[in-house]
């Protein structure tokens, strides 16, 4: 099937577009294999390039005319585009790539006037998103993956497309069958991306294991925990606000101060917990706090030098280290604080 003789690649997702160029070019290709492929860049365009590409074939063959850059077009690009868009080459497939921004309003107008095909390349932001995509690849080639492989493979490499669209083929050349969590944990298990809501999404829908595993994984490599802590009790206060609270997601979303996605995703979570069960979690998120509070004070204290001094007690020198009691001040080892406070057994 021949694709549309007019067609615009629109948003800054490069791999999407260029998954679209492909397959742009093998429809064409598979309906006339001797198609030429030619390549100019709007930006530095000549004048009447495009008028001369979309001229007749004295062959008759079809030709693929692909344009990057129309984010950066210079205005005789723009003049020729327009003028092209009134009276399309039949044997012509013209491809347009712009990124986005204000740049070539105009032609954009004009593109979609003509009702030519738009392909949308936004990027994937979300890991429903992304979830969505690898569901779709498998899919598209008759492979089935299960809900938890989905999740933990979009963990794993969802921070860039191109390498989950690879991890997808990867897995699909590689494995017969159904794709399973365990599966995927054999491939990429050693690279999860765990970001603090990720082990707090994982740990409120009750994936134990995945969540541990994440933040096992995040403290390994040098993550740090306080992040972590604040989107878990991000998480369990947004549970808290919904539990056992009726009303429509819009009217409890401007009552509670949430958009409604998010009222919509910690109800589905309270349906895990009952009341005692979110308070317990609330109390052990206040005695954490607590605990922070005291070591933080304790850390000033250490930073600024004011320690207690007990009465009766003389601060004398004692070699390298100064006693006080059964408290001595040791110099800091390289990159510590100031000072350190060290046990020593009082005499």
């Amino acid at each position: 099937m021949r694709p549309a003789g007019v067609v615009l690649l629109s948003g800054p997702e490069e791999y999407l577009a260029s998954r679209a160029a492909e397959s742009i070019r093998a429809q064409v290709r598979t309906a006339q294999p001797g198609a030429e492929l030619v390549w100019f860049d709007a930006g530095t365009y000549d004048a009447g390039t495009l008028t001369m590409q979309a001229s007749p074939s004295l062959f008759g063959d079809w030709k693929i005319i692909e344009v990057a850059g129309l984010a950066q077009m210079n205005d005789a690009f723009l003049v020729d585009a327009l003028d092209y868009l009134t009276d399309p080459a039949p044997d012509v497939v013209l491809v347009m790539r712009h990124s986005g921004g204000n740049r070539g309003k105009k032609l954009l107008d004009a593109i979609k006037a003509a009702r030519a095909t738009v392909v949308d390349c936004q990027p994937l932001k979300k890991d429903g998103e992304k979830a969505e995509f690898v569901t779709t690849e498998f899919r598209l080639a008759r492979r089935r993956i299960d809900p938890d492989a989905v999740r933990a493979l979009v963990a794993a490499v969802g921070s860039q497309l191109p390498e989950l669209a690879a991890a997808c083929q990867q897995l699909m050349a590689d494995t017969a069958g159904d794709i399973s969590a365990e599966t995927v944990e054999k491939y990429y298990g050693g690279r999860v991306e765990a970001t603090g809501f990720k082990v707090a999404d994982a740990a409120l829908a009750g994936r134990t294991a995945q969540a541990l595993s994440m933040l096992r994984h995040a403290l390994a490599t040098g993550a740090d925990p306080v992040p972590i802590v604040a989107a878990l009790a991000m998480k369990v206060r947004a549970v808290a606000k919904v539990h056992g609270v009726r009303g429509s997601s819009l009217q409890l979303a401007k009552d509670l101060g949430m958009a409604p996605w998010q009222v919509d995703q910690a109800r589905k979570e309270a349906q895990r917990f009952s009341s005692e069960a979110l308070a317990r979690c609330i109390r052990a998120r206040r005695s954490r706090r607590a605990g922070e509070g005291r070591s933080t004070g304790s850390r000033v204290r250490r930073r600024t030098g004011r320690h207690r001094h007990r009465p009766g007690r003389r601060l004398t020198p004692q070699g390298p280290d100064q006693r006080c009691g059964g408290a001595g001040i040791r110099p800091a080892s390289p990159g510590g604080s100031r000072h350190q406070i060290a046990a020593i057994p009082a005499h």
